[in-house]
């Protein structure tokens, strides 16, 4: 495995993320093969563990602690604050208050087992505090030895750059990939100028560009994509077509199209660091052999003109969260 760089932060190419071990995408959780895919990771040199308090309601952060136990130095370990949930039956809300993050990373460090972790992000901007003062208090966990170094994530360039001033920000962590290119025209250029590094979350859209969801059908009733955009009515079908043309160049190369996926991100920089997540050993094994895929210019042309950034129909989010993201 290959290194790359978050700022300072020197990490494996490939993160896990572990969101999908503890909710989201159906299906019920299955803690021991999440354990043991953690596991196959840190030994195959994925070392980049990416975890948030929210997933789950803490669960996740539970589950990647029991993971760690007794590997804890092995890894980067990241984990993330900012929603709170208000009560058993409502949704959660976006909380960057200077108190509440630091009883949120204390309840994290717990969860996790862990004395530190290696990098905190403000997992969404609260639009009522201002970012500087959410930053501050971050800052403060840093002068305690408590993190290492700081992340935020799904904002602005302009937030970027009004957090940067007050504290060194080392990651920005947003949605990138073939069918959500809206960072390369708006916060990518920003953190580049910065130094700051770009970890894209959902590196395979939800799973659609695996190319092994054909149907609306073949999500579990408790799945989240049910509700989104992208996988709703007619944007199914166009989407669809969209992976038809990944699956195509993927076959003709000898690889899986979420390998090509993959491999398209990680030939846009080492300040670039997909966390593809899963909770299966098998998926992780296919993910980590995008490591040695490479593209040449002309293919990466070709897959830019297949997926081009206007190509995709539907939001990422339903209107609720979409109004989080990019503030």
């Amino acid at each position: 495995m290959r290194e790359s760089h978050l700022g300072e932060l020197t990490v494996s190419a490939l993160g896990l993320g572990c969101m999908g071990m503890s909710q989201s995408y159906g299906v019920q959780s299955d803690d021991a093969e999440s354990i043991a895919t953690v596991h196959a990771a840190i030994d195959a040199g994925c070392t980049f563990i990416d975890t948030a308090d929210v997933y789950g309601d803490g669960a996740n952060e539970e589950l990647v602690g029991r993971a760690l136990a007794g590997r804890r130095s092995e890894v980067v370990l990241a984990t993330k604050f900012g929603f709170q949930r208000v009560g058993s039956d409502m949704p959660n809300v976006v909380n960057g208050r200077p108190e509440y993050a630091a009883s949120a990373l204390d309840a994290s460090l717990r969860r996790l087992g862990v004395d530190y972790v290696d990098l905190w992000y403000l997992h969404r901007r609260d639009p009522e505090v201002p970012i500087e003062e959410t930053v501050g208090a971050m800052a403060l966990a840093v002068e305690a030895g408590k993190v290492r170094y700081l992340g935020l994530s799904e904002v602005s360039g302009e937030t970027v750059r009004a957090a940067h001033a007050v504290h060194p920000i080392s990651a920005v962590q947003s949605e990138w990939s073939l069918w959500t290119r809206d960072p390369e025209t708006g916060v990518l250029p920003t953190l580049r100028e910065l130094g700051i590094g770009f970890v894209p979350f959902s590196p395979l859209g939800r799973g659609f560009l695996t190319g092994q969801i054909t149907s609306p059908d073949d999500f579990e009733p408790d799945d989240m994509r049910r509700g989104m955009p992208r996988f709703s009515g007619e944007n199914f079908q166009r989407n669809l077509d969209l992976v038809a043309r990944v699956q195509s160049l993927a076959a003709s190369k000898g690889v899986l199209p979420s390998q090509l996926a993959l491999a398209w991100l990680l030939a846009q920089g080492n300040d670039v660091v997909p966390i593809p997540g899963t909770k299966r050993r098998k998926y992780l094994a296919e993910n980590l052999g995008a490591v040695d895929v490479s593209l040449s210019a002309s293919e990466l042309a070709e897959l830019d003109a297949a997926f081009p950034p206007d190509a995709v129909a539907g939001d990422r989010y339903a209107p609720a969260g979409m109004n989080q993201v990019g503030k």
